[in-house]
């Protein structure tokens, strides 16, 4: 081997992977690389998703940056290409449902989704180690919990939970709120039950910004979200620590003693079939079907539910006209086919898949990445049950922050990625 060759692959380790810490081992020193710009800007596109307009921004700045940080290579490496091409499928199939729509003016609109999808296809090029990862994962907590205390201020304001007064923090409707607020949640109780940093809740900030995204959270009264927490908590005990399932029951009673009747009174509502919005849900959802029914392939195009709605609305439905079915899976299958709909679930299922085999392959809970894999796994989870009672899908908002999700499991580096090299652990 020629003099020089260790600090030749340094270097050729230092272009490839400009995130990753490079040992030189004729000094010993660590050459730190920071982050390109366009990292910056996509961290920032996350946390300003408290302002839609500056969050597009800073997400169409990053499309422009990205091309000059030297990681586009990244986004054709082996383990990326299933995914990418759920995700051609699904772009390709948005694209003949347009055509086929029955106004294709108006469905022309559903090709903003296309910019919304470059937070996933950029978080594949610049989300290349543990160090990235953690960051945006702390974009994602920050966001959560300016909103979540935001709200909190607004419950004061409202003298408490109250259905004609729902809190919503900056985010244009209390749904959006309440999923932004879910999918960190469960991030962070993914962190809580891998056990986080050494020292718990006395050093660890993160696990502190719990407590006022749950209050929150509670507060909005939002029933969707409240049962994909549930949803998403029992996923991680399942995962993370089977035992404690036995004591899920009584701490969930006891929270119930505890909590403002006006909350008790919401949850009551859920299981209630003579409920009127829970009725009416049943009523867009037997409309959806008719809709898939008499179109499979094509659906009636992107934005055109609420227009043919009162086509196919039951005579016993509460409401004339409705903004979409309250059911993302449902939606996506009336606007644009059966096809569109086994593509969005190929396109959640491929990173979560992925994540539970990473999750486990590493020692399960005991893992050093634990935190990360049952995190995302958890707010998959969580997201996809209250897809089944509302269009979160739909909200751009939410939508942005599954992205950077299904990104993640692809962005920690393991040992089946045999065409980049493996980043080393870095701790948060």
């Amino acid at each position: 081997m020629p003099a020089g060759g260790g600090e030749q692959s340094a270097a050729v380790l230092a272009v490839e992977e400009p995130f990753v810490d490079v040992v030189d081992p004729a000094p010993a020193l660590i050459v730190r690389h920071r982050p390109p710009v366009a990292f910056g800007l996509y961290w920032a596109h996350l946390f300003a998703l408290f302002g839609l307009g500056a969050s597009n921004v800073l997400l169409g700045l990053t499309v422009l940056a990205t091309p000059f940080s030297g990681q586009l290579r990244g986004l054709g490496r082996r383990a990326v290409r299933p995914l990418l091409g759920a995700v051609g499928l699904y772009v390709a199939l948005l694209g003949v449902s347009i055509l086929a729509s029955f106004d294709p003016a108006r469905s022309a609109r559903g090709l903003s989704e296309i910019f919304s999808l470059c937070t996933l296809l950029l978080g594949l090029v610049l989300l290349r180690d543990e160090r990235t990862v953690r960051a945006v994962v702390d974009a994602v907590v920050l966001l959560a919990t300016f909103e979540a205390l935001v709200g909190l201020v607004q419950l004061v304001a409202a003298g408490g939970p109250d259905l004609d007064h729902r809190i919503q923090g900056t985010m244009s409707h209390y749904m959006t709120f309440s999923g932004v607020l879910m999918i960190a949640d469960l991030v962070l109780l993914g962190r809580l039950l891998a056990g986080g940093r050494a020292g718990g809740w006395r050093t660890d900030w993160r696990l502190w910004a719990l407590v006022p995204i749950n209050a929150a959270l509670i507060a909005t009264l939002t029933r969707s979200a409240w049962v994909g927490l549930a949803a998403g908590v029992v996923a991680l005990l399942l995962l993370g620590r089977l035992r404690l399932l036995l004591w899920w029951v009584p701490v969930a009673l006891l929270a119930l003693l505890l909590l403002p009747s006006s909350v008790l009174e919401r949850a009551a509502t859920i299981v209630d079939p003579n409920d009127l919005t829970n009725a009416d849900r049943i009523s867009m959802a037997q409309a959806g079907w008719a809709m898939i029914r008499e179109r499979p392939l094509v659906g009636q195009g992107p934005d055109m539910v609420e227009v043919r709605y009162p086509l196919y609305r039951m005579p016993h439905a509460w409401r004339q006209s409705v903004p979409h079915l309250h059911d993302a899976f449902l939606e996506v299958a009336a606007e644009r086919g059966v096809p569109a709909l086994l593509a969005l679930l190929l396109l959640l299922g491929l990173p979560a898949a992925r994540a539970l085999a990473a999750y486990r392959r590493e020692g399960g809970r005991s893992g050093p990445r634990a935190d990360l894999w049952l995190g995302v796994v958890g707010a998959l989870v969580a997201f996809a049950v209250a897809a089944l009672f509302e269009d979160n899908w739909g909200d751009v908002e939410v939508q942005r922050l599954v992205l950077v999700l299904l990104a993640i499991p692809y962005g920690l580096i393991d040992t089946n990625d045999r065409d980049l090299p493996i980043a080393p652990q870095a701790t948060a």
